[in-house]
C-alpha cells in the first residue's frame, strides 16, 4: 500500500497541508478531490519528491520514505502524469521514455537499439502506435500523455499519479485513457486520480479522499457517496448552489442568426437570443458549437447565412467589426487565447479598447485605472492589486479577468465558450454568479458548455448540436438530461 500519515507542509507561515492522511491500495483508484488551493498539488509534489514535507510520513508497504528529489521518488516506483506533460520537446519519444534510465552498452555509450525496443514494448502495452523515433514536439497533447504513461511503465512504476489528465483530451481519447487505467488496475498498480470532473471520478475511481483548506474533509468508497455529498465536503455547498439560476427579465431579441453555414464545420444553424436571457449550446466534441461562435465573432468566414442585431442585418468579417457591433467573445482556452498571462490584470482588461484609455499615442494611466477598477469590481476579481500578473491568479479569477475585459467593452451580447473549463466547483459558482449579474444588467448571454449540469443549471433555453447541425431546442420547463444527451448524440427519435 501507499500511505500518507499525518502529513504537514508549511511554506513560511502558510500551512499548505495540515495533518493529511490517505491510503491507496493496489488494483484500486483513489480520487483526490478538492478545490484549487485545497492542497492536492502539494500532496502530489510531496509524493514525487518536488517538496519535502515539514512533518509526517510517506510509506510504501509500511516502509517510510524521505524523498530528497524526484529521482528518489521514481526509484521508489512513483511516477506522475500531469495535465500538461513535462518532458523534452526536442527529444524523440524513445529518448523521453528512457530519460533517467538510458540503456548503456560497451564503453558506456548509449544502446540505441535497446532504447528503441524498450520504447516499443511499453507503447504496445498501452495500445499506442506512436513511432519511438518521432520528435515529441510533433505529437498532440493526447499522444504526449501516452508517452508520459509509457515513461512511467518503463520505469516500472508501482504508483501512478494522474493529475487532471483529461483536461485537453477529446471524448474518444478520454475513453482510451479509461481503458488503460482499467488495465493498470488489473495489473495491481496503485493509482491516484485528481480531477474536477465528477463523471470521471464516478466512472473510474474506487475510493476517495476530500481535501479542504489543506486538511482532510472526508474519505471512503465512491460507491457509498454521491456528487452532492462530495461537493458539500469540498466547499460546504450543494450542487444547486454551484449552478445557480439567475432571475432576470427577458426582453426583445438582440441577436438573430439565420442559416449560418461554413464549408466544412457547420450547416444551416439558426437561433435567437434575447436581452436578459442565457441561451445554452450543448453538444459533444466536434459538434460545431465553438466554430459557430467563432464565425459570429468574425474569426471564421461564413459561406452563407445572415446575422441581425436588434433587427438590423450586420456583416461581420473581423473581430473588430463584431466588437463595434456590440458582440464579445470569451474563448474556450483562456490561457492562450483569452488572456496574456505575463501581463497584469490592468494591461489585460484595457487591451481591447486602448483608444479609449489613451491620449493620442500615449496611455492615460488614470483613465485605464478607472476602467479596470470599475469592471474588475463588477466581476469580483480577487487579487492582491490590479497590477498583479494574471499568471499568478487562480483559474477562476483568470476567467473573471477575461470576462471583465470583454464586459468593459459594454457589449449587448456576450458569448462564453466553456466558461468554467478546468476550474474547481467553488470557482465555478463564482463565475456563474458573475454570469447572473450580466443577464440581470440586460445583456444577452450565449454559453457553450460540455458540462450538462452547467447548461441545465443556468440556461433559459438549450440548443443541442451534432455533426455541425442544430438538432433541437429545449425551453426550461422541458429540460431533461437524458433527452438532451440523446439529442447531442444524434439519437433523437
Amino acid at each position: 500500500m501507499l500511505e500518507v500519515v499525518d502529513l504537514h507542509k508549511n511554506f513560511g507561515g502558510v500551512k499548505a497541508l495540515s495533518g493529511v492522511s490517505l491510503t491507496a491500495r493496489p488494483g484500486r483508484v483513489l480520487a483526490v478531490i478538492g478545490e484549487n488551493g485545497a492542497g492536492k498539488s502539494t500532496i502530489i509534489k510531496c509524493l514525487t519528491g518536488i517538496h519535502r514535507p515539514t512533518s509526517g510520513d510517506i510509506c510504501l508497504d509500511g516502509k517510510p520514505h524521505a524523498f530528497k528529489s524526484p529521482l528518489d521518488a521514481v526509484s521508489a516506483g512513483i511516477s506522475a502524469i500531469h495535465q500538461e506533460p513535462s518532458m523534452f520537446d526536442d527529444l524523440t519519444v524513445a529518448e523521453n521514455i528512457c530519460a533517467g534510465a538510458i540503456p548503456r552498452g560497451f564503453g558506456g555509450f548509449v544502446n540505441w537499439s535497446k532504447m528503441k525496443h524498450r520504447a516499443i514494448e511499453v507503447l504496445d502495452r498501452i495500445g499506442s502506435d506512436i513511432s519511438p523515433s518521432t520528435s515529441l514536439k510533433s505529437l498532440s497533447v493526447a499522444e504526449q500523455h501516452m508517452v508520459s504513461l509509457a515513461k512511467a511503465l518503463a520505469a516500472d512504476a508501482r504508483v501512478i499519479l494522474f493529475d487532471e489528465p483529461t483536461a485537453a483530451l477529446s471524448q474518444t481519447e478520454i475513453q482510451h485513457l479509461y481503458t488503460i487505467i482499467d488495465a493498470l488496475k488489473a495489473e495491481g498498480k496503485i493509482i491516484l486520480f485528481i480531477s474536477h470532473k465528477f463523471d470521471e471520478i464516478f466512472r473510474i475511481c474506487d475510493d476517495y479522499v476530500v481535501l479542504r483548506d489543506g486538511t482532510q474533509a472526508g474519505h471512503g468508497e465512491i460507491s457509498d457517496t454521491s456528487e452532492d455529498e462530495l461537493i458539500k465536503m469540498m466547499v460546504g455547498r450543494s450542487v444547486s448552489d454551484i449552478y445557480p439560476k439567475a432571475q432576470a427579465d427577458i426582453g426583445d431579441v438582440v441577436l438573430e442568426a439565420s442559416g449560418l453555414s461554413h464549408p466544412t464545420e457547420f450547416s444551416d444553424v439558426s437561433f435567437q437570443v434575447r436581452r436578459g436571457e442565457i441561451l445554452g449550446f450543448y453538444g459533444l466534441v466536434g459538434a460545431g458549437r465553438t466554430e459557430v461562435m467563432e464565425a459570429i465573432f468574425g474569426l471564421k468566414t461564413l459561406s452563407r447565412g445572415t446575422l441581425r442585431l436588434n433587427g438590423k442585418e450586420v456583416t461581420i468579417d473581423t473581430p473588430r467589426q463584431a466588437m463595434d457591433a456590440g458582440l464579445a467573445y470569451v474563448p474556450e482556452d483562456r490561457q492562450h487565447h483569452g488572456a496574456i498571462l505575463p501581463f497584469s490584470i490592468t494591461a489585460n482588461m484595457s487591451l481591447p479598447q486602448l483608444e479609449k484609455v489613451s491620449r493620442g499615442t500615449f496611455l492615460n494611466a488614470e483613465a485605464e485605472t478607472a476602467l479596470v477598477e470599475s469592471f474588475a469590481n463588477k466581476v469580483h476579481i480577487r487579487a492582491r492589486d490590479w497590477d498583479q500578473n494574471v499568471s499568478e491568479l487562480s483559474g477562476g479569477n483568470q476567467q473573471k479577468v477575461v470576462i471583465g475585459k470583454w464586459l468593459a467593452t459594454q457589449p449587448r451580447v456576450i458569448i462564453l465558450d466553456e466558461p468554467t473549463k478546468g476550474i474547481d466547483v467553488g470557482s465555478k459558482s463564482a463565475v456563474h454568479e458573475t454570469i447572473g449579474t450580466l443577464v440581470q444588467a440586460g445583456l444577452a448571454v450565449v454559453i457553450v458548455s460540455s458540462e450538462l449540469e452547467e447548461v441545465l443549471g443556468i440556461s433559459d433555453r438549450i440548443i443541442t448540436m451534432a455533426r455541425g447541425r442544430v438538432v433541437t431546442e429545449f425551453d426550461r420547463p422541458s429540460f431533461s438530461g437524458e433527452t438532451i444527451v440523446a439529442a447531442a448524440s444524434g439519437n433523437m427519435s
